[in-house]
């Protein structure tokens, strides 16, 4: 009786690693293995092995008041990570390190007579006006003026007295 060995072949591509037999394998090749079959001859197995490697990057943006990833908008600082798939078919994880600076706001009160001068301009009616620059952060800076002027009055009068008048 002739009993017959015999072989065979896996192919397999995975990202990162692959286990096979108990042995975690992290690169591409041919690897083999040796079995005994039904009828107590050898059986070699060949796995023919593809091993693609996931990836991971990261940015850093500075930002006023919000910014905008991926379609989700982040207000606050801090690091943020997204998983995309990369052309190979594994994880591409990428963290985006957030610093968000926040815009600042002032509210001022005037009332004044005739004019009021204010960041270079003068007012010469009542209302809410607004001024806009950068503050150390780099982002907007709103000051707004909120403001009541108030005309002096103006008047005159014809009299006529004899020796004297007090006025």
């Amino acid at each position: 009786t002739i009993n017959n060995s015999n072989t065979g072949t896996s192919a397999v591509t995975a990202c990162d690693s692959y286990t096979w037999d108990g042995l975690a394998y992290t690169t591409s090749g041919a690897y083999t293995n040796t079995y005994t079959n039904a009828s107590g001859c050898d059986s070699v197995h060949t796995l023919n092995l593809t091993i693609n490697n996931s990836n991971t990057g990261s940015s850093s943006v500075t930002a006023c008041d919000s910014y905008t990833w991926d379609g989700q908008a982040y207000t606050t600082s801090g690091a943020h990570t997204n998983t995309y798939t990369n052309v190979a078919g594994c994880d591409s994880v990428h963290t985006l390190n957030l610093t968000i600076n926040n815009s600042t706001t002032s509210t001022s009160t005037q009332t004044s007579c005739d004019t009021y001068t204010w960041n270079g301009t003068t007012y010469t009616t009542s209302g809410s006006y607004s001024y806009t620059t950068t503050n150390s952060n780099g982002c907007d800076s709103t000051a707004t003026l909120s403001l009541t002027i108030n005309n002096s009055n103006t008047g005159s009068s014809s009299v006529t007295a004899c020796d004297s008048y007090t006025w």
